[in-house]
C-alpha cells in the first residue's frame, strides 16, 4: 500500500507530503503571527512568512518527486519546460518583476520606513506625505489633505526620496 510505485502507494505520499506542507505553513503563519506584536515594521516578516509557506509548499513536492520514480522523468521534462516558460514570463512582466525586485530592496535595505514623512515628485509635483505601507509591489503613502499616493516601487527606488523625518523606530 505504501510503495511509490504503485497507484495506491504515490496517492498516499502524495497525501502525506501535501498535509506535511500544509502543517509547516500553518506553523510559519502562526509564528509570524506571535512575532508581529514585537515589530514596528512588519513589511518584512510579511515578506519572509510568504517566502518560507511557498518554500514549504516546493520542498515537499520536490520531495515527493523524489520518491515516486515516475515523477524523477517527469521532472527532468518540468525543468527544461519551465526555464522556457520563465523567459518569456520574464519578458512579459517586466514591470511587475521590477516592482517585485525594488520592493525586495525596500524591505532589505529600509531606506525608508513607516511613519516616516517624505517628499517625493509626484505629477503633480512635489508632494509631502507620511509612509503608511511598504509591500513588495508599491508604497503606500498619505499626503497633508489625507489622499493616497500609491507609487509602484520600481519608481520609489529609482527616484530622489527626501526623508524629512522618522516616526517609527529604527
Amino acid at each position: 500500500m505504501v510503495d511509490p510505485r504503485t497507484l495506491v502507494g504515490a496517492i498516499f505520499w502524495g497525501i502525506v507530503f501535501l498535509c506535511t506542507a500544509i502543517l509547516m505553513a500553518a506553523s510559519v503563519r502562526k509564528a509570524a503571527r506571535r512575532l508581529q506584536p514585537h515589530l514596528t515594521d512588519l513589511t518584512g516578516l510579511r515578506f519572509a512568512a510568504a517566502l518560507a509557506q511557498v518554500l514549504a509548499y516546493v520542498v515537499c513536492f520536490v520531495l515527493y518527486a523524489h520518491v515516486v520514480p515516475e515523477l524523477r522523468s517527469v521532472g527532468t521534462a518540468l525543468l527544461a519546460g519551465v526555464s522556457v516558460a520563465s523567459v518569456v514570463v520574464g519578458l512579459a512582466a517586466q514591470n511587475t518583476l521590477a516592482n517585485l525586485v525594488a520592493g525586495l530592496s525596500l524591505v532589505l535595505y529600509r531606506p525608508i520606513r513607516l511613519g516616516d514623512r517624505v517628499q517625493v515628485a509626484s505629477p503633480k509635483g512635489m508632494i509631502t506625505a507620511t509612509v503608511e505601507v511598504v509591500t513588495l509591489s508599491y508604497t503606500l503613502l498619505r499626503d497633508g489633505d489625507e489622499l493616497e499616493v500609491i507609487i509602484p516601487n520600481s519608481v520609489m527606488v529609482s527616484s530622489v526620496v527626501i526623508r524629512l523625518t522618522s516616526e517609527a523606530l529604527p
